[in-house]
């Protein structure tokens, strides 16, 4: 999830989308919050800095999150573990979430120093994505962890993370909180102005339909 998402023309499938911009409709909470996801991003405070290292990696390969502007996607996840804010459930098979992503990013780094004689996090894109394919194609267990369970896990944490950044937002055509403006144009296909129609709604969200 590479920001922002050009067509190939250079064009941007939302032209002009700035949910930023619509900080002044805010209120001072709902802004305070939002900047702070741009501007302060937490501390690392529950992965150790080896850890910090590996999941990152992990998160950009996973979500395929490349230049710029960057979502720090392991801060957010990492403030989630720290804080204990979960989904609220989780798999009977798999421990508490944060003893999986510790266990998980500590094996993908034995894996590649096994299969490459280098650290997860220093290995090429390529070689990071070979081991993450392994775990994804695995049909049974991986180091001992259900590994679709695992990826499932994975994709929720990143996902999370990622579209919580008004940047990714942007991404989409999402203009950002509407409280308290709210909404007054309720309908399909009817758009508030301060919403930017999709520039290429044929296409799937990754590229060409």
């Amino acid at each position: 999830m590479s920001l922002p998402a050009p067509a190939p023309d250079g064009a941007r499938r939302f032209p002009g989308q700035s949910s930023l911009e619509q900080q002044d409709h805010w209120d001072e909470a709902t802004t305070a919050l939002v900047l702070s996801r741009v501007d302060r991003p937490p501390e690392v405070a529950f992965f150790t800095a080896p850890e910090e290292c590996i999941a990152a990696a992990l998160l950009d390969r996973l979500l395929g999150h490349e230049g710029e502007p960057r979502v720090p996607l392991v801060n957010f996840v990492d403030a989630r573990l720290a804080l204990g804010e979960t989904d609220g459930w989780h798999y009977a098979d798999l421990p508490e979430d944060g003893e999986v992503w510790r266990r998980s990013v500590r094996h993908l780094d034995e894996d590649a120093r096994e299969r490459y004689g280098i650290g997860f996090a220093d290995a090429t894109s390529v070689q990071q994505d070979a081991i993450l394919a392994a775990v994804k194609d695995e049909q049974d267990s991986w180091h001992g962890l259900p590994a679709g369970q695992l990826w499932n896990l994975w994709l929720r944490y990143g996902c999370t993370a990622f579209y919580s950044s008004p940047h990714a937002w942007d991404e989409i055509g999402f203009p950002g909180p509407a409280y308290p403006r709210g909404y007054g144009n309720l309908g399909l296909d009817r758009r508030e102005r301060f919403e930017v129609r999709d520039a290429r709604p044929g296409e799937a969200a990754g590229g060409t339909a």
